[in-house]
């Protein structure tokens, strides 16, 4: 048994995403062997994004200043928004470096059986950055569930009183996907999506 501190910490890593009970109690043996150069650092670094972690007033995304660091990029497109549902969304497409313009994070989906509506999203920030007519294009980078695509649907009818392209992220077979393994509504998706060969 280990002490009532061990578990506790064991514990509160566990209610980490990806990680189980397992798991947690895996990395905490990991630090209790490794502590004098580990335990340190991972304190040192928590203590510092728990200081300075601040959230982008312009995208919502999460950073170390204001505006973060792809909204003050002046390399960024300004003209092209991706608009997504959380930061971990926004982090995703950007790790693969080919989107070149800006993001706004919603900060989830619509869902009427968890009562989120509109209000409790940041719709009106999205409307009054389109509004302001510097941009030309917004990219509705939903996930491809029901609240997602309800969610792309409702931005697409708000979008369509500004002067603005409205695309929306394809959707369908993954690189290497087989078709025995897919899903009726990916299938579906694909089908409807199809294209000319080139």
């Amino acid at each position: 048994m280990a002490s009532q501190e061990i578990e506790a910490l064991s514990g509160a890593l566990a209610r980490l995403p990806g990680l189980g009970p397992r798991s947690a109690r895996r990395a905490v043996l990991w630090l209790v062997k490794n502590r004098e150069s580990a335990l340190p650092a991972l304190l040192e670094s928590l203590a510092a994004v728990s200081e300075t972690l601040l959230e982008c007033a312009t995208c919502g995304n999460v950073d170390t200043r204001d505006p973060c660091g792809i909204c003050a990029d002046p390399r960024r497109d300004a003209r092209a928004l991706c608009v997504v549902e959380d930061v971990a969304d926004l982090w995703a497409l950007d790790r693969a470096r080919l989107f070149p313009g800006r993001y706004h994070v919603l900060g989830g989906k619509l869902s009427a059986l968890d009562g989120i509506g509109p209000e409790d999203l940041n719709i009106a920030s999205l409307m009054e950055r389109v509004s302001q007519g510097d941009v030309d294009e917004v990219v509705l980078a939903m996930n491809a569930t029901l609240e997602g695509q309800t969610t792309a649907h409702y931005l697409a009818e708000r979008l369509a009183e500004h002067a603005v392209r409205i695309t929306q992220l394809a959707h369908g077979l993954p690189v290497g996907g087989e078709l025995d393994y897919l899903d009726e509504g990916t299938l579906a998706q694909a089908l409807r999506a199809r294209r000319p060969m080139e």
